[in-house]
């Protein structure tokens, strides 16, 4: 049997696929017991090896966006303003009116 190629010297995409491949043969159930967890063992390893990919990604991210040590404030896309990219404030709860009170909301005409 020829030796697989590492996931960890591919790409990411390969990993997926490639749990996607195991994942598919372990829910037809015509694995063996053992083919079964050889499977297995093989998914939990690639899982491992696609979270280092992300936090590798991740860790290249940050690098990126930080200057001297500092996070770098992001450039707006042409087009978006910073009331579009900023979150929202939240709105203010309704007036409540005193119990008895008749308010010109309830009328119903």
């Amino acid at each position: 049997m020829a030796k697989e190629k590492t996931a960890g010297k591919g790409q990411y995409s390969e990993v997926v696929d490639q749990l996607q491949a195991i994942v598919d043969s372990l829910e037809s159930g015509e694995l063996s017991l053992e083919d079964s967890l050889t499977r297995f063992e093989k998914g939990v390893q690639l899982v491992r090896d696609g979270e280092r990919m992300l936090a590798d990604a991740e860790k290249r991210i940050e690098q990126l966006l930080t200057e001297d040590g500092r996070t770098a404030p992001l450039k707006m896309v042409e087009g978006e303003s910073a009331a579009t990219s900023a979150p929202s404030a939240p709105k203010p709860a309704p007036k409540k009116s005193a119990p008895g009170a008749k308010d010109d909301e309830d009328v119903p005409f």
